[in-house]
């Protein structure tokens, strides 16, 4: 018995996800196909310039954008921020340091703060 291995295929936006991209702001081409995982690994591994360019200048999804911004996802929806952001508009926001971009980061460090607090205590509680 053979068995027959068909390609692994995702949908644009999923493949847009992975890649960090915003899918709107992608070629036609890719948001109207479906990626295989083998054309997903060469996308990651020698990016095209349309893929360059996008990474390095957006728009950016709101999880770049996030990381960018040193905030959570659920921060940018609490101030509005519910659209893709060029790296532009990113370095404009940090640049003026608004209050609540501030009052996020620092949320956003409590939280790291307070989840490695729990991962040490685990980590201490499964040795004992």
């Amino acid at each position: 018995m053979t068995s027959h291995q068909t390609a692994q295929t995702m949908k644009p936006a999923t493949a847009a996800k992975k890649l960090g991209v915003y899918l709107q702001a992608t070629p036609s081409e890719f948001q109207e196909g479906v990626v295989s995982r083998a054309e997903l690994n060469a996308l990651q591994a020698d990016p095209p310039e349309w893929l360059r360019e996008l990474r390095r200048n957006g728009p950016h999804p709101r999880p770049v954008v996030a990381a960018k911004l040193g905030v959570s996802i659920s921060g940018l929806a609490r101030a509005g921020v519910t659209d893709a952001l060029t790296t532009e508009q990113v370095d404009a926001l940090k640049t003026e340091n608004p209050e609540w971009l501030r009052k996020e980061r620092a949320t956003q460090a409590e939280v790291r703060k307070e989840t490695a607090r729990l991962k040490e205590k685990q980590r201490t509680e499964d040795e004992a």
